[in-house]
C-alpha cells in the first residue's frame, strides 16, 4: 500500500518534492524472506572452499520475453567526436545483503533499455598487504569500512563509464582476498547502475550519481542472507561469519550506511519485491533518457559538408587497373567468385598504400657484396590490424600477406533494428594496443558512424582507416571528428540515398562476399552501407 511516511522522493537535483508518495513494506503475511527459506537446509553439506570472485555481470540478462545486453554500447560520438550525452547513473546503497543486486536486476528488466552496465563496488576492494591478509583469514580485517575500498580507482572508472569510454574493472577474489591478474573490459551504456554498501560514502562519487536509491531491509533478514551467502558461496565457517558481522558489519551499518539514507532520492523497503518502488524509479529514468536521445546517423547525415575533401584522405590513383577492378566489383552481374577475387586485389593495393603512412626511420644495412645500403625501417612498437566485423574481416588476409606477425583485433558493430543506430556488441583487442599503430579495416563507409565507434584510446595520429569505398559524408564525418586519423580508400562516391546507401555504390559488400542475402540475421555496420 502507499504511504507518505516510509519513503521520500526528490527531483534528483537536490530539491525535495513535497507530498511525494512513499512505499511501505507490508511485513504481515508470509513475507518473501523467512528465516527458514534463507538459511541453508539443516544437514545440508557446506560447499567446499573454492575461488569466488566479485560479482561480474553477464553479457546479457534474459527475461521471459526478451534479452537485455549488458555488454556493448550505443554510439557515443557525435559529429564533433565527442560524447553528446552522458550516461544516466543510478547509485544503489544499502546494508550488506540488503538486496541491492536484486533491485538492480529488477530495474534493468523493467527499464526495457538494451544497453545497461551493472557495476559492483565489491570489485574495488583494495589490495591487502601480507599483514592484512593474515587479519582477513581470521575474520579480523574490516571490509565494511570506507578505507577498505579503492575510491580513487572507483571514481576514475565510473567517470569514464559515464563519458561512454571503455574501462577495465578489477576482479576481486573473496576467497584469497586479492585481485585477479586479468581485469574485465566494460563499455559505456545508456544506463549505469552502481551498487555497493559505501556507494554514498565519497563526495566525488556522489557527484557522478544522477539518481540515488537506498535499499532498506530488516537487519535480521540481512544477517540471514549474509550467513547463507558466505557459508554456501564463499566457503566460510558460521562462527567466522557471525564474528565478522558483530565486529565489523553491524557497526559499519550503524555508523556509515544507515546515516547515508538521508542522501537518497528514493528509499526502497523490501528490496526487489517492492515493484511499486521499482516502477516509480523506471518511470523517472525513462523521462531522463528521453531528454538524452540522439540519432547518430541522422545527425551525421544532416551535417553540411561544404568544404573540400580533407588532406588526411588518400584515394588510390584511378589508374586503368583500379578503374577496371571497380568496374568488375560494382557490376551487379559479377559472380561471387569474381567479386571475391577482384576485391582482394583492391584490398592488397589499399593495404600496401596504408603501410606507407606508418612512421619510418633511416637505417643502414650491409649488402651481400659488402656494401652499405641506406634504407628505411618501421619506427614504432608494433602494428595491429582491427577489422570491423564481419565485412572488415575480409581485409585481414591482405594485411597478413604484407605485414609479418601483425596482431589482429576485431570489433562487431550491429545496427539496432528498432532505432536504426549502430551499436557495439563485441570487442577483442590485443593488450597494449594503445602503444601500437592501428590499421582499422572496414569494407564500406557511408556516414562514418561505425568507424567513429571504433576508437578505443589509441592516439588519433596512430590510426589509419582503410576502406574499399567511402561516401563523401563518411569521409568528412570521420575527418571532422578525428582530424589526425589517416583515411585510405580506393574511391569516394558523392552521395547517399534516403536509406543511407552509398550511391552509385557497391551493394551489400558482406552479402556479396560471403554469399548471404539480406534476409540473414547479420546486419553489421561494415556489411551494410547504411550502417557504416
Amino acid at each position: 500500500m502507499l504511504s507518505q511516511s516510509d519513503i521520500t522522493l526528490s527531483d534528483c537535483s537536490g530539491a525535495r518534492i513535497s507530498g511525494c508518495w512513499a512505499l511501505r513494506s507490508d511485513t504481515s503475511g508470509s513475507g518473501e524472506d523467512s528465516l527458514d527459506r534463507l538459511l541453508p537446509p539443516a544437514g545440508a553439506p557446506r560447499r567446499k572452499s573454492t575461488t569466488s570472485i566479485s560479482k561480474t555481470e553477464p553479457s546479457l540478462l534474459r527475461t521471459g520475453t526478451r534479452t537485455i545486453y549488458t555488454a556493448g554500447r550505443p554510439p557515443w560520438y557525435n559529429e564533433h567526436g565527442t560524447q553528446p550525452k552522458e550516461a544516466f547513473v543510478i547509485g544503489l546503497c544499502g546494508g550488506s545483503a540488503s538486496g541491492k543486486t536484486t533491485v538492480a536486476n529488477k530495474i534493468i528488466e523493467a527499464l526495457d533499455v538494451p544497453w545497461v552496465v551493472l557495476l559492483s563496488m565489491d570489485s574495488f576492494y583494495k589490495v591487502l598487504s601480507p599483514e592484512e591478509q593474515v587479519l582477513a583469514s581470521s575474520n579480523d580485517y574490516n571490509f565494511d569500512h570506507p578505507s577498505a575500498f579503492d575510491f580513487e580507482l572507483l571514481v576514475a572508472t565510473l567517470r569514464k563509464l559515464k563519458q561512454g569510454k571503455s574501462v577495465k574493472i578489477p576482479v576481486y577474489d573473496f576467497t584469497t582476498h586479492s585481485r585477479h591478474k586479468d581485469w574485465k573490459n566494460v563499455y559505456g551504456a545508456s544506463v549505469i547502475i552502481f551498487e555497493g554498501i559505501m556507494s554514498f560514502a565519497d563526495k566525488q562519487l556522489l557527484q557522478l550519481l544522477d539518481m540515488k536509491i537506498f535499499v532498506d531491509t530488516d537487519s535480521d533478514i540481512r544477517l540471514v542472507r549474509r550467513l547463507r551467502r558466505d557459508i554456501t558461496e564463499r566457503g566460510r565457517e558460521i562462527e567466522g561469519v557471525i564474528k565478522q558481522y558483530n565486529k565489523f558489519v553491524k557497526p559499519a551499518f550503524d555508523q556509515y550506511i544507515e546515516p547515508a539514507m538521508r542522501l537518497a532520492d528514493i528509499v526502497v523497503p523490501r528490496g526487489g519485491g517492492n515493484m511499486v518502488a521499482i516502477d516509480l524509479i523506471v518511470q523517472h529514468v525513462h523521462s531522463q533518457l528521453e531528454k538524452r536521445e540522439l540519432n547518430v546517423r541522422a545527425l551525421l547525415a544532416s551535417v553540411q559538408q561544404t568544404q573540400p575533401l580533407p588532406q588526411t584522405l588518400c584515394v588510390l590513383e584511378s589508374t586503368p587497373q583500379v578503374k577496371g577492378l571497380h568496374t568488375i566489383i560494382r557490376n551487379k552481374e559479377t559472380s561471387r567468385d569474381e567479386f571475391i577475387f577482384y576485391s582482394k586485389r583492391l584490398m592488397r593495393l589499399l593495404i600496401e598504400r596504408a603501410l606507407t603512412y606508418l612512421p619510418s626511420q633511416t637505417c643502414v644495412v650491409q649488402t651481400p657484396q659488402g656494401q652499405q645500403y641506406e634504407g628505411r625501417r618501421f619506427n614504432g612498437k608494433g602494428i595491429t590490424g582491427v577489422s570491423i566485423l564481419r565485412a572488415g574481416e575480409t581485409m585481414e588476409p591482405a594485411l597478413r600477406a604484407v605485414c609479418k606477425d601483425v596482431r589482429i583485433g576485431k570489433i562487431l558493430i550491429q545496427t539496432n533494428m528498432d532505432s536504426g543506430e549502430p551499436e557495439l556488441h563485441y570487442l577483442r583487442l590485443p593488450k597494449d594496443i594503445s602503444e601500437d599503430h592501428v590499421i582499422l579495416m572496414d569494407s564500406t563507409v557511408s556516414t562514418g558512424a561505425a568507424a567513429m565507434m571504433a576508437d578505443h584510446e589509441v592516439q588519433e595520429d596512430r590510426i589509419v582507416l582503410v576502406s574499399l569505398l567511402m561516401a563523401e559524408l563518411g569521409v568528412h564525418s570521420v575527418a571532422y571528428a578525428f582530424p589526425k586519423v589517416k583515411i585510405i580508400t580506393s574511391a569516394v562516391d558523392k552521395s547517399l540515398d534516403d536509406s543511407l546507401h552509398v550511391i552509385p555504390g557497391i551493394g551489400d559488400f558482406g552479402d556479396r562476399y560471403f554469399g548471404t542475402d539480406v534476409s540473414d540475421d547479420w546486419n553489421e555496420e561494415g556489411d551494410h552501407e547504411p550502417g557504416c
